[in-house]
């Protein structure tokens, strides 16, 4: 089973009273013996007008604002070598803060990328260009979205699972989403619990007599609904084979599968719901959606979401380094 050796922290606020990505990173890279990577996007304009800098260079300008970013991020990075975890620290300008993030992974060699959740609901994320939604639909790195500050105490970690890969999912999906829980559960000393949602009245189970004369009967109703049971049991089982999961912590629901995550967090008290992605682009995403963006609103634990072994990100150019943006005078906006 791959380890996690290499952990990507995005520090978001350098002076927020408390990191609670930055801390449950520490906590992981602590378990599995891996190298902590804090790393802060400088992605605000760099305004290059003559009252604003003064004599200084708009160069001069951000070569400061970028050691002082080191500074702030090597007195966060103390707090954890204490714990004798090995951390590096790097700040540099580009944008938008996801491309930056993901690049940064990849180059770095990240096998796991930590940022906090987004505050608000996420509104028309495709237009916003939210960072956890962009991250959770572009990085080919699993990403963790932190969304409390309780540290984790032997968590219950929640594998969300579609034997019956549904919607075109990728057949190694599942065991991606699996060999991410197992080593997240097993480094935390937590436990694994796992979840698949199932059709209670599958397309195409109703027999074709039965469909052609528009009757179901209550009986046959239960009929098709014990099959539907039988059938996801059988392929829940056969995918957690390895697992080793017992049957008290696994959950199969009648349900969609957002509605069926929530309801296995419910039940399971988890810390860390682990489920997949597959990135959908054009019309078909936007009013489809993916169960991992959707569910980013609906549950209060954390989030870490994997994609498919041979998904590629097409964010993998250069950094953009700092916009500097020239401001009119403000004379020239009826200022005085």
């Amino acid at each position: 089973m791959p380890p996690i050796r290499r952990i990507l922290v995005a520090v978001k606020e350098l002076h927020a009273k408390s990191h609670p990505a930055a801390l449950k990173a520490a906590q992981l890279a602590r378990a599995c013996g891996a190298e902590l990577h804090l790393f802060h996007i400088l992605a605000s304009p760099v305004y290059a007008d003559f009252y604003a800098l003064g004599d200084q260079s708009p160069e001069g300008r951000e070569r400061d604002m970028r050691q002082q970013a080191l500074h702030r991020l090597e007195a966060i990075a103390d707090q954890f070598r204490q714990h004798s975890i090995k951390v590096t620290v790097a700040a540099e300008w580009d944008y938008p803060v996801y491309e930056a993030i993901i690049r940064t992974a990849v180059a770095v060699k990240a096998d796991l990328i930590v940022a906090s959740r987004h505050a608000g609901r996420h509104t028309a994320p495709w237009l916003l260009r939210l960072t956890d939604w962009e991250l959770v639909r572009q990085s080919p790195i699993p990403v963790l979205l932190v969304k409390n500050a309780h540290a984790y105490r032997h968590p219950a970690v929640l594998a969300a699972v579609d034997p019956t890969h549904a919607f075109a999912k990728p057949l190694q999906l599942d065991k991606e989403i699996l060999r991410m829980a197992r080593v997240v559960s097993e480094g935390l000393r937590g436990t694994l619990h796992a979840v698949h949602a199932y059709a209670r009245m599958p397309i195409g189970s109703v027999p074709a007599e039965a469909a052609t004369a528009g009757v179901m009967t209550p009986r046959l109703f239960e009929e098709l609904e014990r099959k539907a049971l039988r059938l996801a049991t059988a392929s829940l089982s056969r995918e957690l084979r390895a697992t080793r999961i017992a049957s008290a912590r696994r959950y199969l629901i009648p349900n969609d599968p957002v509605a069926a995550i929530v309801e296995a967090a419910r039940r399971s008290r988890c810390a860390i719901v682990v489920m997949g992605a597959v990135s959908r682009s054009g019309l078909t995403r936007l009013l489809i959606g993916n169960t991992a963006e959707r569910i980013l609103d609906e549950l209060s634990c954390d989030i870490l979401v994997v994609k498919p072994p041979k998904f590629r990100s097409r964010l993998l150019g250069a950094a953009r380094g700092a916009r500097v943006v020239t401001s009119p005078p403000l004379s020239t906006l009826g200022y005085y």
